[in-house]
């Protein structure tokens, strides 16, 4: 049974920054759609590049790694309402047909409206992207503008078929008010985000601030092999800013390749811009000394915290290079 794997594909580098608000690892769910006889809607949510099996089937059909919809036959669309994992602004949207050759939507729009409980009654849709022609196995990134916060999409094809992938890019805009809470400041669902980095040959740096545990290898941020002085690092920002109260170093599934040492830097700044930060980083005061690595392994550390200072934005060095699972920082909101 040969398997195809979607051919590697890379956002515009504006996008790269955005969270995908549509991750179900952070919560989003497809609550309701018009058809789904072919393949799952929640698919299309998944956060793992859509793969073609040639010999699988089901009992509807051909198996499709998206959601995909019957053929129509009579007047209308098909659509699908997702809940976004956390609300936000939305900046762009990649809807993916990868796989989908013969049976991809002539066109897609998207609505979005703000519904933080649900409710749907009274709520006003509002088209943030127009109707929009797609084609067959491709990627589609769509950049829209609108200022507004959203909870919820509703994605329409015409008349019917598949999509392998839906991103939602954009801002996190959840609010903590709870100052005594204890969280992970620098976590996606939190509005954590990366800012710059200097490589991420074998896996974004994006993946440091996702839920739970890294999967496997490939579910963290890994470099190059380093063949120059120096070391590799990263810059992110957290969704709030707050005190810092223990930090934690996951190396999960990193075993022949983990740095020797991690260290973090931190400052706290108002209304800068990201490539501001860029230059000025490699001067921040340190918020964890260079530590010593072990492969496969969370590093926690408490007392070695160098300040309790409020902190808006860190600088994850990495020496001299290799892979990192995920970065959490606790602490509460200043």
């Amino acid at each position: 049974m040969a398997t195809l794997f979607a051919p590697s594909f890379e956002l515009p580098t504006n996008i790269q920054q955005l969270t995908n608000l549509a991750d179900l690892r952070i919560g989003a769910e497809v609550i309701e759609c018009s058809d789904d006889f072919f393949a799952e809607a929640k698919r299309m949510l998944q956060f793992n590049a859509p793969v073609f099996v040639e010999d699988k089937f089901d009992d509807h059909g051909k198996w499709m790694d998206g959601w995909e919809t019957r053929r129509k036959r009579h007047a209308g669309y098909d659509w699908a309402i997702v809940k976004l994992g956390v609300a936000g602004k939305i900046k762009a949207f990649d809807i993916d047909t990868t796989f989908f050759t013969g049976n991809y939507p002539a066109s897609a729009a998207i609505e979005a409206c703000y519904a933080p409980k649900g409710n749907f009654e009274d709520v006003e849709w509002h088209q943030i992207l127009p109707n929009s022609i797609l084609g067959p196995s491709q990627h589609h990134i769509f950049e829209v503008k609108t200022e507004m916060v959203y909870t919820h999409i509703r994605l329409n094809i015409y008349p019917d078929g598949g999509i392998a992938r839906l991103r939602v890019y954009g801002d996190v805009q959840t609010q903590i008010t709870d100052h005594n809470q204890i969280l992970d400041l620098l976590a996606l669902e939190n509005g954590g985000r990366v800012i710059a980095y200097s490589d991420a040959h074998f896996g974004h740096p994006r993946n440091l601030i996702n839920p739970g545990r890294g999967i496997n290898m490939g579910d963290g941020w890994e470099t190059k092999r380093r063949r120059a002085p120096g070391f590799d690092w990263c810059i992110l920002a957290l969704g709030q800013a707050g005190s810092i109260e223990k930090i934690e170093i996951d190396t999960a599934h990193f075993k022949g390749n983990y740095p020797a040492e991690v260290s973090v830097q931190a400052i706290y700044i108002e209304d800068a811009t990201d490539p501001q930060l860029i230059p000025q980083s490699m001067f921040w005061p340190f918020l964890l000394e260079a530590k010593t690595m072990q492969m496969d392994h969370i590093h926690c550390y408490a007392n070695e915290i160098l300040t309790q200072n409020k902190v808006s934005h860190i600088r994850v060095n990495m020496i001299p290079d290799g892979g990192i699972s995920r970065i959490r920082l606790w602490g509460k909101i200043v």
